[in-house]
């Protein structure tokens, strides 16, 4: 087998050609330049002023978008459902939050140079493994190093073992759980259920100035767009083909002398880098981490975000993760008691009607994309 088998997901649907480039560079200029200018530059009581909550809002959602490309790598190209990625979400959060408690120094409640929890649970000394996280530097390798080597054990023994399918779901889930518990005990240092907030400042600016909510927008629509282009180069190159061809028939890859462990392992830690990079994005733009990222509930959601906007096409999990947040922001407001219940109906529809998500419905209006 020199190519991957044809299968209604494989690379071909990925929408880069000429137009994908082109929505590309004007999807850059406008959420990098465009929208931060409008905050910053134009009057409150101009009609293209964007708000603060906007501008919030629309930075949380460019991460959630990154989570989800994140998942689309492995479970879209590869064939791995992974129900545990807000593990890596919120150990990326967790790990610049860190950081953001050191900043608030003196000014929290207590005064103090621990942080406020600390102070309150009468812990006497930082931990271990806090030590240089008043460091941005030290913070950034955090959000990388500790995500990234968790995911590459877990994932060499767990595609060592050949575990897959509903297996390999069942045991991420349990992973994210067994971290979800161990985050809300007091004493893991933490912040217990409460986690952290209350951050005051990045790099010694304050972090509720419109300047620092442009900035942060802009840098997580730049990860966006970095990962939309790493992604695009994995996934059209030789890699992309050998590693739908392990999605689609793994024991024929194997045959030919392929060994998918490796291939499979650099997808699975890369996805977790994303995953971590987004979480710490999102921390500071909604202002707090708690051991409730982690639960499984999230992760499962962040899989009806890929299958809505329709899997294996880089481009469909951004408009899933968009349009079932958008959503959920109304939904949460004006209805909340039916949320779960628009969501339950939402993925059964597509998994009936649409299964190939938002983004077939542009084939079947227009006759498909082409690469």
């Amino acid at each position: 087998m020199s190519t991957p088998t044809t299968h209604p997901l494989a690379p071909r649907r990925v929408l880069f050609g000429r137009l994908g480039w082109s929505a590309l560079i004007l999807f850059a200029l406008l959420f990098v330049v465009v929208i931060p200018a409008l905050h910053l530059l134009v009057p409150t009581n101009h009609p293209l002023y964007i708000s603060s909550y906007l501008i919030t809002l629309g930075g949380k959602i460019l991460c959630y978008a990154i989570l989800a490309v994140a998942l689309d790598l492995i479970w879209g190209f590869a064939g791995i459902l992974s129900l545990g990625h807000g593990l890596f979400f919120a150990l990326g959060g967790y790990a610049f939050g860190m950081y953001l408690m050191r900043s608030i120094g003196r000014d929290g409640v207590y005064h103090a140079d621990l942080p406020d929890f600390m102070v309150f649970l009468n812990w006497k000394e930082l931990p271990w493994y806090w030590i240089g996280s008043d460091h941005f530097l030290v913070a950034l390798l955090w959000i990388l190093l500790v995500p990234a080597l968790l995911a590459f054990v877990f994932g060499f023994f767990a595609f060592r073992s050949r575990i897959k399918g509903v297996y390999f779901s069942i045991i991420t889930q349990a992973l994210t759980y067994a971290f979800m518990l161990l985050f809300f005990r007091n004493e893991t240092g933490f912040g217990g259920n409460n986690g952290f907030t209350d951050f005051k400042r990045i790099l010694g600016l304050s972090i509720t100035t419109p300047e620092m909510r442009a900035t942060l927008f802009a840098l997580s629509a730049a990860a966006l767009t970095g990962a939309l282009l790493l992604c695009r180069h994995l996934i059209a190159g030789k890699f992309g083909r050998i590693l739908t061809a392990i999605r689609d028939a793994e024991s024929r890859v194997m045959f030919i002398g392929y060994q998918p462990l490796w291939y499979k392992l650099t997808a699975w830690t890369l996805s977790a880098l994303m995953a971590a990079i987004a979480g710490a994005l999102y921390v500071p733009q909604v202002g707090i981490i708690n051991p409730g990222e982690m639960s499984p509930a999230n992760s499962i959601e962040i899989a009806i975000w890929v299958a809505v906007g329709g899997r294996g096409t880089l481009v469909g999990p951004i408009l899933g993760a968009a349009a079932v947040n958008l959503a959920k922001s109304w939904f949460t407001f004006s209805f909340p008691e039916y949320w779960l219940f628009f969501l339950g109906v939402l993925f059964i529809a597509v998994t009936l009607w649409f299964p190939g998500g938002i983004v077939s419905l542009w084939s079947r209006l227009f006759g498909g994309a082409r690469r």
